[in-house]
């Protein structure tokens, strides 16, 4: 039954929720766990599709002109940023993330100093193969003011100045690894090298614009 529920994609968790509500006979606590499974499903499916259909058109690289600007090289200055570390990149943790930060700079001890913030929010990833279980990145947002934190989980730091290879995406997030593959091609065919982690940095908020205007910039750190 273990091996059955992990290959229909059920977690470690969810599997000992299963197994506790089959002892029980837990049968609502089952088919609860069946259709949350279901939605996941559906909707990873949908977006594998999404993929296929786009990579099958034969019109990728038109796409790619249509959803991302040139590559260029730039100089970034120093920011000073809180940000927040943890494992598992997904939209879930991202969010959580973005609101436990929002809710550090709103406490009143910050805002009686005032800190602001005063730039777009940002992820920084520190492993080179993306894993969406284990894949570690920082969320930032840049910060004035004389921070406080409640927590040794929240940092505040400068990020240095830096030498990066950038393009913004423009649309759905689902379509950004084109973009990532057109900037690493880019860095390899100028004879240039990475030497820090990537960065995204969102210049729009997706609950306020439309999923094909979603502006995301891409920084790579290179020598």
């Amino acid at each position: 039954m273990i091996k059955y529920l992990s290959t229909l994609g059920f977690g470690v968790e969810e599997i000992q929720e299963y197994l506790a509500a089959e002892d029980t006979g837990d049968t609502n606590k089952v088919n609860r766990l069946f259709e949350s499974r279901l939605r996941e499903a559906k909707a990873e499916l949908g977006k594998i599709q999404r993929v296929v259909s786009l990579l099958d058109s034969n019109h990728y690289k038109e796409l790619m002109k249509e959803t991302m600007s040139e590559p260029m090289i730039k100089e970034e200055p120093q920011v000073r940023v809180i940000s927040k570390r943890a494992k598992g990149i997904s939209p879930e943790v991202f969010g959580r993330l973005m609101g436990e930060l929002v809710g550090a700079i709103n406490a009143p001890e910050n805002q009686a100093n005032f800190v602001r913030i005063v730039g777009p929010p940002m992820s920084i990833y520190y492993d080179h193969e993306y894993s969406e279980d284990e894949g570690e990145f920082d969320v930032a947002f840049p910060i004035t003011g004389k921070v406080t934190v409640s927590s040794p989980e929240f940092e505040v730091k400068n990020l240095p100045n830096r030498r990066v290879a950038s393009l913004v995406h423009k649309g759905n997030y689902e379509t950004i690894g084109l973009a990532y593959k057109a900037l690493y091609e880019y860095i390899q065919e100028s004879g240039l090298e990475m030497i820090g982690p990537m960065m995204d940095i969102y210049l729009s908020d997706p609950n306020t614009v439309k999923p094909e205007d979603i502006l995301t910039e891409i920084q790579a750190p290179i020598k």
